[in-house]
């Protein structure tokens, strides 16, 4: 009996809802979706990797765009907020431009910057317009600053005068989240015709880069200038600038091949040597028996840098998985802390924050959800070569007998008076029975 009445209410709820007015609440949303766009280039940190380590991600001293404007994170934005207010008005000191040309400028490439971003930003036309004109401003006087032969007059500024903030703004505005369009940046620096002695925004750029980023990633700071223009941000000016040459040695990469870490090597006759400084970063290569590896300094930026630009990558970039194999390889070559102590002591390490079993661990960290894509993993090639040689009997004990027989000049000097003493020997032996 209650079954039949439970089964009529279910009926009688069914029947009251007003099937017109959920049908048109569907068209409502519908109609009110913004069409996607192909221009995005901007995303937010997925939860699932922001959670492991937030501050990787966030901005510490200063917001750059929408993902985090208003932020209350940390106090530090809320106070930077105002120091870009007093940028601006150096700026506007700096050119003939009035003010409203800049913003009526913007506002017209309001839709365009939108797109720029992977989410709907919900600001106000004229909060988002006047937000991009503060932060891009600020960003153009941070270059103009830095270099002193355009901008050679002392001002009075907490950024370059207290030791270690100009260096916490680089780790802010190298943050995938915390990024305007390189764009709007170089318009409206061309807008303001600001006399800097002939350079262009792409050249004050490639010095701000060379003095705090480009030594450590090993970037030709003329890349920065090449490049400028094309990049869709910062994060993707050093992605670009970091792209390794094209090799012809792209094998399948098969399952079973795991690249043995640098100990083994070792033990397998296989010599590391530094790189010239002319190489790419990510430009490792094997040959005659010799891996040669590029110079990886492990600063503050070391972690925060590789880490946002493996995740723009995965974002953005369909088919270049150059970061995502490098963290793979180095976490493969780096698994313990005796490899890291191995290439400190050959030179190729630069260790200069973390102890030996932390430079492990980085690596371990960095390629925890990275993909290995079989038929187009760039260290195939590298992986199988290191495998052939190490598999070889042959290497294996020409390395143990070097290292443990002629691993020092008296070593190698008694071996070989020892040599000599069973030669000696067996001819007086020889002798012996031939006199008789």
């Amino acid at each position: 009996m209650s079954n039949n009445m439970d089964q009529s209410k279910i009926r009688k709820e069914d029947v009251s809802i007003d099937v017109d007015e959920l049908a048109q609440f569907f068209r409502g949303k519908i109609r009110t979706l913004k069409p996607l766009s192909g221009d995005c280039c901007i995303y937010r940190v997925p939860q699932k990797v922001r959670m492991l380590n937030e501050t990787l991600y966030t901005p510490k001293v200063v917001s750059i765009g929408p993902l985090h404007h208003g932020g209350k994170e940390l106090e530090e934005l809320e106070v930077m907020e105002e120091h870009k207010f007093r940028y601006l008005e150096k700026f506007l000191e700096r050119t003939s431009v009035p003010m409203e040309e800049f913003l009526t400028f913007i506002k017209g490439k309001e839709t365009e910057l939108r797109n720029c971003y992977a989410e709907t930003i919900n600001f106000g036309s004229e909060d988002f317009v006047k937000m991009v004109f503060l932060d891009a401003v600020f960003l153009i006087e941070i270059f103009l600053r830095c270099n002193p032969k355009v901008c050679p007059e002392l001002i009075p500024d907490r950024i370059f005068t207290k030791p270690g903030m100009i260096m916490d703004i680089v780790l802010d505005i190298m943050l995938l989240e915390n990024q305007l369009p390189i764009f709007i940046l170089d318009d409206l620096f061309t807008l303001a015709k600001i006399d800097v002695l002939g350079n262009s925004l792409s050249q004050l750029a490639k010095f701000f880069f060379k003095c705090h980023i480009c030594k450590d990633v090993l970037i030709d700071e003329n890349l920065i200038d090449s490049y400028f223009s094309k990049a869709k941000h910062f994060v993707d000016l050093l992605r670009i600038c970091l792209q390794p040459p094209k090799r012809d040695d792209t094998k399948r990469l098969d399952d079973s091949e795991v690249v043995p870490n640098v100990t083994k090597l070792h033990q397998a006759g296989v010599k590391f040597k530094l790189a010239p400084t002319t190489m790419n970063l990510l430009d490792i290569r094997f040959n005659k028996g010799t891996l040669e590896i590029p110079k990886l300094t492990i600063g503050n930026m070391t972690e925060q840098l590789l880490r946002n630009l493996h995740i723009f990558e995965g974002l953005h970039c369909d088919h270049a998985n150059y970061m995502n194999d490098y963290g793979v390889i180095l976490n493969r070559l780096l698994n313990t802390s005796k490899d890291v102590e191995l290439l400190i002591h050959i030179g190729v390490i630069d260790n200069r924050i973390l102890d030996s079993e932390g430079v492990s661990t980085l690596f371990q960290q960095l390629s925890k959800d990275a993909r290995v894509d079989k038929e187009n993993f760039y260290y195939s090639g590298l992986v199988k070569d290191l495998k052939g040689y190490y598999k070889s009997p042959c290497h294996k004990w020409k390395a143990n007998l070097k290292q443990n027989y002629f691993n020092t000049p008296w070593a190698s000097i008694s071996i070989i008076a020892a040599v000599i003493i069973l030669v000696l020997a067996f001819i007086q032996t020889v002798c012996s029975i031939v006199g008789l």
